[in-house]
């Protein structure tokens, strides 16, 4: 008998705690704690106080509250939902972060199928300098640059830079993938 599309079909409830390799098919949705490796083509969901440190495969990760600590590849989508925290990379098509979620480490949007190497170049124009910056709360004032100012490239134009963009949390935008067409 298959089971719907979205029906848990395990849970590790809240006071559990495992340790190992973990393989399923259908949904499974952890609440407790876990160490280890998780292996699926389907839906893993990291319920709310969970407490995750594992190298995680899956067809779809969801976020809804815990704590991730380690590598996520996802063959279709990773959805993180405030108040959860991600501490490691992310290899995945598709991404949603919610506002209010905290995620430390590096994103990758390729299938596996692209054959790309995985790294983003601009698609007109020189790539822009990435600026390592203090986070700035909302409605401080930037402290002043420190070091010398970046030299202008020959491809720089002879009007002024636009000021610096600041946000809270601070992010790196990096530009979209080659080949992909915006709408």
């Amino acid at each position: 008998m298959a089971s719907d599309p979205g029906e848990i079909t395990a849970l590790l409830g809240h006071g559990t705690d495992f340790a190992g390799k973990l393989t399923f098919e259908g949904t499974v949705r952890i609440d407790g704690r876990f160490h280890g490796e998780i292996f699926t083509a389907h839906t893993l969901i990291i319920g709310e106080g969970a407490e995750v440190q594992a190298e995680i495969e899956a067809g779809t990760l969801i976020i809804k509250g815990g704590t991730v600590v380690g590598n996520v590849r996802a063959r279709e989508l990773v959805e993180l939902h405030a108040p959860g925290r991600l501490f490691g990379n992310i290899e995945s098509p598709s991404l949603f972060i919610g506002r209010g979620v905290q995620f430390d480490g590096r994103c990758q949007m390729r299938t596996a199928e692209d054959g790309e190497d995985g790294t983003c170049e601009p698609i007109d124009g020189p790539a822009a300098p990435y600026v390592e910056t203090e986070p700035v709360p909302p409605g401080s004032a930037p402290a002043a640059a420190s070091g010398p100012p970046p030299t202008p490239s020959a491809a720089a134009t002879s009007s002024a830079p636009p000021p610096p963009f600041q946000a809270w949390p601070p992010v790196q935008i990096l530009p979209s993938v080659p080949g992909q067409k915006r709408r």
